[in-house]
C-alpha cells in the first residue's frame, strides 16, 4: 500500500489539545520554519474527542487538520484509542486490567484497559468508525496511526475475561485439553488438567514455586496475539472507510522491550514504524540504536520504514536525563536514515508544561526559539529535505543475524541454569563486533530465506522449532558460514528439552555434543588459550566432527573446547560455547568475516559508522563519527551535508556526519 514516501519525512507527535487555540497558529509557523512534513495528531485525545458516552466533539480536530493542510504539513492521524477516557472505565470498571496478583490497575496514567473487555473494544471501534468516516478524504491525511506503543504498560491482563480468551486460544493452538497437557508437560507437579475450564492464566503461585514454563510462554504468545487482534480490528475499519490510506502503529524495537512478537505484527502493518529512545547511561547506546534500526528494517522486509518517535534532546523517564550534546540530534537522525528509515519523527513538537512528561524535550523547547536546540532542529529539517533523494533506496548486506522475540521469552523463563544468560546480550555483542568492522547486518526471523548471505549469526536461539535447523544446514552445505552461540537449539516450540545432548537442534550442524552445562558463578571468569577470557557460561563439550579453535585454560572444564569450527559440505559452522570478552569476540568475528568473504561497507576506524543505501546505479555512503577525533573514509562523490565535492576521501570532524552521493545524480 502506497504512502507519501518520495521524501524523508520530519516531524513528531503534535498535541494541540494540550494548548489554547491562540498557540496553534504559532505552532504551524514554527513547524513550517523547521521543515516539518509529518505530524502525528490525536494519540491521547479520546477524552477530548468523546467527552461523554453520547457526545463527540470533532470541531477542534477539524480546525487543527485544516490548519496543518493549509501549512503543507501531512498528518499521521491517530485513532486516539491508546488510553480510554475516565468516563469509560468509571462506567465499566471491568474494562480495567488485572495484574497476576489479582490487583485491579486503576486509571491515572495511560493504557489502563483490558484488551479482552467488550466495553473497551466496542468503545474503541465506535470511535474509529466515526474518525474514519469523517476524515477519510481529508487533504492532510497521509496515514492512520492505531493505538500507541502496544504492550508498553499493559502487556498482559490476568482477569477472568482474559482467562476465557486464553482457553479459546489454547484450543486453536493445541486442539483440546489433552493437547494442552502434552504441550505443557503437566505430568510434572500434578498439574494435569481434566477439562479446559480448569486452565487459568499464570497468576501468582505459592512462594518459591514457579508457574509452569510453557504455560507462561503460551500466555506471552496469547497476550501478543490479543493486542494484535485489537490492532487488526481497528485497521480493518480504516481500510474499509479509507482504502489506499496506509495504517501503522509504533513498535518499540529496542533490546530493552520484549512484550510483543513483532515478526507476527509486522505482517499486519502497511508501514512499519518504531520508537527508539537512547539509554543515556549506556556509552554504546548509539550501537544499540544501529542494531535496533537494522531490526526494524528486517521487520519492513528490507524496505523503507519510519522512526515514529525519539527524543530531540532529554527524556523524562530515565533515572538521570541529560540533554543531547551539540550535533547529537543530527547524528542520531542520519543514523536512522542510514539504516533504512525514510522519516525521523520525535516526541513531541512542543514540549509540555504539565503532566508526567513535562520534562521531556520537544522540537519547540520550553526556552523557545532563541536556543541551540531550536537552531539544530531547523538545520536538521533543512538537511533532511536536501537528502530527499535517498528516500525509497535500500540497504544491502551479506550478513544476517537471526532474532526472535519468542526465543527471548523462552530464554528468560524461570529455573534456568544461569540468571546471567540474557537473550539480547550475545546478539548485541556480535552486532557490535560487525559494526566496528563496518559490516552491514540484516536482521531476519528464524527459518527465513538466507539467499544472498555469506555469514549468518545465530545468537542464544534457545527456543527453536523443527523448521530452522534444516534451513541453516542447507545454507552451510551450500557454502555459507554460520556462527551459533551457547544456549541455542535447547528446546522446541513448547519449551521441551531436545534430548540426546546439547545444543539440541544444532548438534549435527555444529559437529559437537555437550554433555552438561557448566555455568559460572557471579564474578567468576575463565581464561582461554588464545589469551582471552570469558565469563557467565562454559560447557562440557565433546567434538563430534568439529575442530577446536579455542580451549579453556582453567575453570570447570579446563582443556575442553570453548570455540569450535565445523567444515560441512562447502561451508563452515562455528560454535561459541562461552561468553567471550569484547576483544576475543572481535577477533573471532574478524576471522569469521574474512573466511566468509564478507567485505565492509567501507574501510573505517573504531567508532566511525559507515552505511550505504542504494537505488539502481545510485548509492549514498553515510559516515557518522561517534568519536572525539576527526576521521577519514575513502569515497568519491559529493557530500550532501556540506555540499562539497569529495575526491578520494571524506574527512568528518569529531561528532560530525557526511552523506556522500557516490553514484551521480539520483
Amino acid at each position: 500500500m502506497a504512502w507519501d514516501s518520495g521524501r524523508l519525512h520530519f516531524g513528531g507527535d503534535y498535541n494541540p489539545d494540550q494548548w489554547p487555540r491562540d498557540v496553534w497558529a504559532e505552532d504551524r509557523r514554527l513547524m513550517h520554519d523547521a521543515g516539518v512534513t509529518l505530524a502525528t495528531v490525536g494519540v491521547f485525545s479520546w477524552a477530548h474527542l468523546q467527552p461523554a458516552p453520547d457526545r463527540y466533539e470533532f470541531g477542534w480536530l477539524d480546525e487543527v487538520l485544516d490548519g496543518l493542510a493549509g501549512a503543507g504539513i501531512g498528518v499521521d492521524l491517530a485513532t486516539a484509542t491508546a488510553s480510554p477516557p475516565p468516563w469509560l472505565t468509571t462506567a465499566h470498571p471491568e474494562a480495567l486490567p488485572v495484574d497476576r496478583e489479582g490487583h485491579r490497575r486503576w486509571p491515572g496514567a495511560r493504557q489502563a484497559y483490558c484488551p479482552s473487555s467488550a466495553a473497551w473494544r466496542d468503545g474503541a471501534l465506535a470511535l474509529v468508525e466515526r474518525l474514519g468516516t469523517r476524515y477519510a478524504g481529508h487533504p492532510a491525511l497521509r496515514m492512520w496511526h492505531v493505538g500507541n506503543e502496544y504492550g508498553c504498560h499493559t502487556s498482559r491482563c490476568y482477569c477472568d475475561t482474559c482467562a476465557a480468551g486464553f482457553r479459546d486460544w489454547l484450543v486453536r493452538r493445541h486442539g483440546d485439553v489433552d493437547g494442552v497437557n502434552r504441550a505443557w508437560g503437566t505430568a510434572f507437579w500434578s498439574q494435569r488438567y481434566s477439562a479446559l475450564d480448569e486452565i487459568l492464566p499464570p497468576r501468582l503461585t505459592p512462594d518459591g514455586a514457579w508457574a509452569n514454563p510453557t504455560q507462561q510462554l503460551d500466555y506471552r504468545r496469547f497476550a501478543s496475539d490479543l493486542l494484535l487482534e485489537e490492532f487488526v480490528a481497528e485497521r480493518d475499519v480504516l481500510h474499509r472507510l479509507s482504502p489506499g490510506v496506509p495504517v501503522t502503529t509504533n513498535f518499540m524495537v529496542m533490546t530493552r522491550f520484549n512484550q510483543l512478537d513483532y515478526w507476527a505484527w509486522a505482517r499486519e502493518l502497511d508501514v512499519v514504524s518504531t520508537d527508539y529512545y537512547p539509554d543515556f547511561a549506556d556509552p554504546l547506546t548509539h550501537v544499540e540504536a544501529a542494531f535496533c534500526a537494522d531490526m526494524t528494517r528486517g521487520l519492513a522486509d528490507g524496505g523503507p520504514w519510519l522512526l515514529m518517535e525519539t527524543s530531540p534532546s532529554a527524556v523524562n523517564w530515565q533515572p538521570r536525563n541529560p540533554a543531547k550534546r551539540p550535533g547529537q540530534l543530527r547524528r542520531d537522525a542520519l543514523q536512522q536514515v542510514a539504516h533504512g528509515a525514510d522519516g525521523f519523527n520525535v516526541f513531541q513538537v512542543r514540549a509540555s508544561v504539565a503532566g508526567a512528561e513535562k520534562f521531556h524535550s520537544g522540537l519547540i523547547p520550553h526556552a523557545g526559539t532563541d536556543t541551540r536546540l531550536w537552531r539544530e532542529v531547523v538545520e536538521l529539517g533543512d538537511l533532511l529535505d536536501r537528502l530527499g533523494e535517498v528516500a525509497g533506496s535500500r540497504v544491502e548486506s551479506s550478513v544476517a543475524l537471526v532474532w526472535d522475540w519468542q526465543a527471548w521469552w523462552g530464554c528468560e523463563l524461570d529455573s534456568h541454569p544461569s540468571v546471567d544468560v540474557a537473550y539480547p546480550d550475545r546478539a548485541r555483542a556480535f552486532h557490535r563486533a560487525l559494526w566496528d568492522l563496518g559490516v552491514a547486518v540484516d536482521v531476519v526471523a528464524p527459518g527465513a530465506s538466507l539467499d544472498g548471505y555469506d555469514l549468518v549469526v545465530v545468537p542464544t536461539l534457545y527456543l527453536v522449532d523443527d523448521s530452522v535447523a534444516p534451513v541453516l544446514d542447507a545454507f552451510v552445505r551450500g557454502g555459507g558460514h554460520v556462527v551459533v552461540t551457547y544456549f541455542s537449539g535447547i528446546v522446541d516450540a513448547d519449551d521441551h528439552i531436545r534430548t540426546g545432548g546439547y545444543p539440541g537442534a544444532f548438534r549435527e550442524l555444529l559437529g559437537v555434543l555437550v554433555e552438561e552445562f557448566a555455568p559460572l558463578l557471579a564474578g567468576e571468569r575463565v581464561m582461554l588459550d588464545d589469551g582471552g577470557s570469558a565469563d557467565v557460561w562454559t560447557e562440557d563439550l565433546r567434538l563430534a566432527g568439529a575442530e577446536p579453535v579455542v580451549r579453556y585454560v582453567d575453570g570447570p572444564v579446563p582443556g575442553r573446547p570453548a570455540v569450535t569450527r565445523h567444515a560441512l559440505g562447502d561451508g563452515v559452522a562455528w560454535y561459541v560455547a562461552t561468553r567471550t570478552d569484547v576483544a576475543t569476540t572481535a577477533r573471532l568475528v574478524a576471522r569469521m568475516v574474512e573466511e566468509a568473504g564478507v567485505r565492509p561497507v567501507a574501510a573505517s576506524s573504531p567508532g566511525v559508522e559507515v552505511q550505504r543505501r542504494r537505488a539502481g546505479a545510485a548509492s549514498w555512503l553515510f559516515v557518522l563519527n561517534h568519536t572525539d577525533a576527526a576521521a577519514t573514509v575513502a569515497t568519491t562523490g559529493t557530500d550532501i551535508v556540506s555540499g562539497v565535492p569529495v575526491s578520494g576521501s571524506v574527512t568528518v570532524p569529531a561528532g560530525g556526519v557526511a552523506v556522500v552521493r557516490e553514484g551521480g545524480p539520483a
